[in-house]
């Protein structure tokens, strides 16, 4: 808990942490903005187990109470006076293949768990009691007012996460990177479709620097609700330009490609361009390395402030079937979303 002597209504920020990998490549699959929900759960009698899925940082509010208690950024149960242990079922706002998670206890110090568990399923509906789960996590010691950073390595993909706490306490934030899936045998490979969305299996898989945003917002839906809802990089302060790359999640052929400058004003680039290639095998690191070379798939184009720009093939080079395209950012600034529509590579 916060020391006593703060005034009330003083806010602290939750406690800083140096992502893993897999938390910088990968996109947060149980937040709240990808319609992730908890279905059910033992107990929240102290805070709602929901805010446990919210994608902003948890805060701490001295002197802030409510009918139950202490107000709490995270989920919080009762004390337990009897055995057993507290549970949230979560269903992922993407289905797809966990790479790892953050148990977060930010703020909580005498009242967080003193462990935990992860476990997971793939069903069409909601969980019931008939419901096989599959261990990811076993049973793992927790630290207060820490984040606790678990990597995975199971090629699976799941619709839904029961996070175990042992026997009660809160929670600020269950974070579940990985990389969502999509099924696309069902759809129509004729049609054009968004291959670069994070619901289609986008991905990113590197960049130059994302000092103020992070990258992966780039391929998420809707349009960005505000300047932090993009991916912004610092002033560049020597040549060159910036850049990021986004793997597809179908290999297509390249028929239209929006970038979205909304609500970057005084910091939109000057322009961009995007570069492409079919890649097979190889890791990241030797794609970023082979993007310098690859061909241009759309030439430099001078960019306005909070503007849609939509690009079709009267702008884009026939290079035929793409995996991954580059977008880069001349010199610097920030964009909100970058789509990329194909039509499927059969």
């Amino acid at each position: 808990m916060a020391a006593p002597n703060l005034p009330a209504g003083t806010v602290l920020n939750a406690p800083s942490a140096e992502l893993p990998a897999f938390a910088t490549r990968h996109a947060n699959l149980a937040s709240a903005d990808f319609g992730a929900t908890v279905v059910s759960c033992s107990d929240e009698w102290f805070a709602a187990a929901n805010r446990m899925l919210q994608a902003s940082e948890p805060v701490f509010v001295v002197g802030k109470f409510d009918d139950h208690g202490k107000w709490m950024d995270g989920w919080e149960t009762r004390r337990k006076r009897q055995a057993g242990h507290d549970h949230a079922i979560v269903r992922l706002g993407l289905p797809g293949v966990i790479k790892g998670v953050d148990i977060d206890t930010s703020h909580f110090t005498g009242n967080f768990p003193p462990a935990a568990s992860l476990q997971a399923c793939h069903c069409s509906t909601e969980p019931d009691q008939n419901t096989v789960w599959t261990d990811l996590v076993p049973a793992t010691s927790l630290a207060g007012n820490s984040h606790h950073f678990i990597e995975l390595d199971d090629g699976r993909a799941w619709t839904h996460c029961r996070l175990n706490i042992y026997p009660d306490g809160g929670v600020a934030r269950l974070r579940i990177y990985g990389q969502a899936v999509c099924d696309w045998s069902a759809l129509d490979a004729n049609a054009l479709h968004e291959v670069s969305a994070l619901a289609a299996g986008g991905r990113i898989v590197g960049y130059n620097d994302a000092h103020f945003g992070v990258p992966f917002r780039l391929i998420m839906p809707g349009r960005g609700v505000n300047m932090g809802d993009g991916w912004e990089t610092r002033r560049r302060r020597d040549p060159g330009h910036d850049w990021c790359i986004v793997e597809l999640g179908h290999a297509a052929v390249v028929e239209k490609i929006e970038v979205d400058t909304a609500h970057f004003k005084g910091n939109y680039p000057d322009r961009i361009s995007l570069q492409a290639a079919h890649v097979s095998g190889g890791t990241d690191q030797s794609v970023i390395t082979q993007a310098m070379f690859w061909p241009v798939l759309l030439g430099e184009q001078k960019t306005e402030a909070d503007k849609q720009h939509f690009y079709t093939t009267e702008h884009i080079q026939p290079l035929g079937p793409v995996t991954h395209v580059k977008l880069n950012m001349i010199p610097d600034g920030g964009i909100s979303r970058l789509r990329i529509w194909g039509r499927l590579a059969r």
